[in-house]
């Protein structure tokens, strides 16, 4: 059987996951900028949160950031029109096995939680 991008691997449970919640709702983020290119200027949007635990959240995105690369999230609250600016590394990214309706690429994007 051939391995495609799409195909991963399947484990047995969560591997502590189970504190995961659905979040389904437009997140804003900006991308941060590299020291090593400081011309280059940030990059921001929204992307569609899917869920949420306390070490991180499932995103899905219309590009692939790099794994390693930091954005600010600006997590929504229970408090309606206020949310919370985290920064969160992107650990892992997937392109969707088909295109949007409007012919581009969309991607599942794990981020993890950056705590000082």
């Amino acid at each position: 059987m051939e391995q495609t991008e799409w195909t991963w691997p399947i484990t047995d449970g969560q591997n502590g996951h189970s504190e995961r919640a659905s979040l389904l709702r437009p997140v804003l983020y900006e991308m941060t900028t590299s020291v090593e290119i400081p011309a280059r200027p940030a990059s921001s949007g929204k992307v569609l949160s899917l869920n949420i635990s306390s070490g991180g959240m499932l995103v899905l995105m219309d590009q692939s950031p790099k794994v390693g690369q930091v954005l600010k999230v600006h997590i929504p609250t229970p408090i309606l029109q206020t949310e919370t600016p985290t920064l969160a590394e992107v650990r892992w990214s997937r392109r969707l096995p088909f295109d949007r309706p409007d012919g581009n690429e969309a991607y599942f994007v794990g981020l993890k939680f950056m705590f000082s």
